[in-house]
């Protein structure tokens, strides 16, 4: 029951508010009982204090005129509707009340017995009257000069009013406390079914995306833009991207399976040629074509494995690298130039001109950055038709002295402005038409990260694209820094 938010609440927080307000209604409860009663006794002490004027000083001569005074105060007294005087003489006994009752000799007076011996003179009694009315009374003893106890004056009051009082409020307070408690409840738990509610949905939802129902994302809603309203977005987001990229990886897997069937079937194809020819009978020509070819489509298999084993390398972290002092230039040098017959033979133009001056070395793993450079040339010279241009520099200035630039540009269909932020992720490919799994460029950008360096494109649909490699310099001492074996 109390694993729940709901049953949490109840016994964290609910529990406490409950034993807060039950506090303060007991407490406010006895403050109203204490007061009223307070306020009893004091109109009792404030009625003792005028027998100073009807018996100046307490000093009464004798029993009979003590009796004469307390006639006259008796038959004058103010507050008869408010409380009951009774008189008793130095024998205990009551001989006169403001009623006109004398109460029966066999009722208690310990009040009277108290008042005569805790050297106060008076005493104040709390009870029920023979009648069963609750009472509340003052007795005060009266001596004459030689300090002999002549007499005593009484005062009650009947409690049933104050009670009834006590009561209502006390109800009043009780009800308040009951509302309070109640709105706490309904507030708590309203509160609560609005978190939990949600949660509940997130909950289904998750578990129908976590089976492959991403559509049902489409289903969150809420009312609040707080934390639980921005939980269902980032859900429904998660949900999206999710889906996006189930989706990008069944097209990945559609692309690769291509990419490998296209070499395959071409190596199938002219070894099957090869074979089924009478032995002799198959030209030079001809075997040397399906030779090229089968030695083509081995390398092209092998490239596309290798970017597999690659992509597969960087999400595992077990990306190698072979750090070393090198020659930027020269190696970039060697990349364009073994790209240089193709460019000729889909009729492109590759243009580079190795920049004079002297340029300072980089630290990193030869064979990873021409791996880089060839992905970003062969992407130029894919997406460039025949005709088109790709033009690629190096550059070194002394306002970057920390800093060495490859560009790369190239004439091509360029990319859509929505696809731009996305083409260096995993499994996307902006163009479909063109051949490739999609994920060499990045993993060109992850060995760009790799060398602390990094991999900027910049595109118009329509006008072409540039991307912009960035390397720093290598400074003195780097390696020593820096295995030579890194494993990431």
């Amino acid at each position: 029951m109390f694993k729940g938010i709901t049953g949490r609440w109840i016994l964290n927080t609910f529990s406490v508010i409950l034993a807060i307000i039950v506090a303060i209604a007991i407490s406010l409860v006895f403050l109203v009982t204490y007061l009223f009663q307070t306020s009893v006794e004091q109109s009792l002490a404030s009625t003792e204090s005028e027998l100073s004027l009807v018996f100046p000083g307490y000093s009464c001569d004798s029993s009979t005129a003590f009796a004469s005074a307390a006639r006259d105060y008796v038959e004058n007294f103010k507050k008869k509707e408010q409380m009951e005087v009774m008189v008793i003489n130095s024998n205990g006994r009551t001989v006169m009340t403001s009623t006109g009752f004398i109460p029966s000799e066999t009722a208690e007076k310990t009040d009277l017995e108290q008042a005569q011996t805790n050297g106060e003179g008076r005493a104040y009694w709390h009870g029920s009257l023979p009648s069963g009315e609750s009472a509340m009374s003052l007795t005060r003893i009266i001596t004459n000069d030689n300090g002999t106890v002549v007499g005593a004056v009484k005062y009650i009051v009947s409690m049933d009013p104050i009670n009834n009082r006590i009561l209502i409020i006390s109800g009043i307070i009780i009800a308040i406390g009951l509302v309070i408690i109640g709105l706490v409840a309904l507030s708590g738990f309203l509160f609560i079914q609005s978190i939990v509610k949600p949660i509940r949905r997130l909950s289904l939802t998750a578990a129908k995306i976590a089976q492959g129902d991403f559509s049902a994302s489409e289903k969150i809603e809420h009312k609040y833009n707080d934390e639980i309203g921005n939980l269902c977005d980032a859900v429904s987001d998660m949900a999206t991207d999710l889906q996006t990229t189930e989706q990008m990886k069944n097209d990945f897997i559609s692309r690769v399976s291509h990419e490998l069937r296209t070499p395959l079937t071409a190596i199938k194809g002219w070894a099957e040629t090869m074979q089924l020819s009478e032995r002799g009978k198959l030209d030079r020509k001809t075997f040397d074509r399906g030779m090229g070819v089968i030695i083509k489509e081995s390398s092209r298999l092998t490239s596309i494995v290798e970017e597999l084993l690659d992509f597969s390398r960087i999400q595992s972290g077990r990306m190698v690298l072979m750090n070393e002092k090198l020659d930027i230039l020269a190696e970039f040098d060697e990349t364009v130039y073994m790209l240089k017959e193709r460019a000729v033979s889909e009729g492109k133009h590759l243009l580079y001109d190795e920049p004079e001056g002297v340029f300072p070395p980089v630290y990193g793993d030869r064979n990873r950055l021409k791996q880089v450079f060839l992905n970003v040339l062969d992407n130029a010279l894919k997406y460039t038709p025949a005709g088109g241009v790709v033009a690629a520099q190096v550059i070194y200035t002394k306002d970057e002295p920390d800093i060495v630039k490859i560009v790369i540009t190239d004439t091509g269909c360029g990319i859509a402005a929505d696809d731009l932020p996305k083409v260096k992720d995993k499994f996307f490919k902006a163009n479909q038409k063109v051949r490739g799994s999609g994920i060499g460029l990045a993993v060109a950008d992850e060995i760009m990260n790799l060398h602390n360096g990094s991999l900027d494109i910049e595109s118009g649909e329509g006008v072409g694209t540039t991307v912009t490699l960035t390397f720093p310099v290598y400074k003195e001492g780097e390696e020593k820094s820096m295995p030579e074996n890194i494993k990431l």
